[in-house]
């Protein structure tokens, strides 16, 4: 049995947040879970993960939502130290 779990979001930073998570997908299914983001309507972002199980789904949630957390946070630290130069 495969366990899904998809998350939207929405921010201004959807597409460098996108960019950035990019490298985490798989292309295959390798192991117990496969990640995969989408970026749509400029400010949309979905986060789809399938795992084997349900602890490797919980294991991979905290991993994503964490990889965008911290994206989401990079990114507005960045404009708010190029608006003050």
């Amino acid at each position: 049995m495969i366990h899904e779990a998809r998350f939207m979001f929405e921010s201004e930073y959807s597409d460098i947040i996108f960019a950035s998570l990019s490298p985490e997908e798989e292309v295959d299914f390798p192991g117990r879970t496969l990640g995969t983001c989408t970026c749509s309507a400029g400010k949309n972002l979905e986060v789809t993960i399938q795992a084997a199980d349900l602890s490797s789904l919980r294991a991979a949630l905290n991993s994503w939502l964490r990889l965008v957390q911290v994206s989401e946070e990079m990114s507005h630290i960045a404009k708010n130290c190029m608006s003050t130069t």
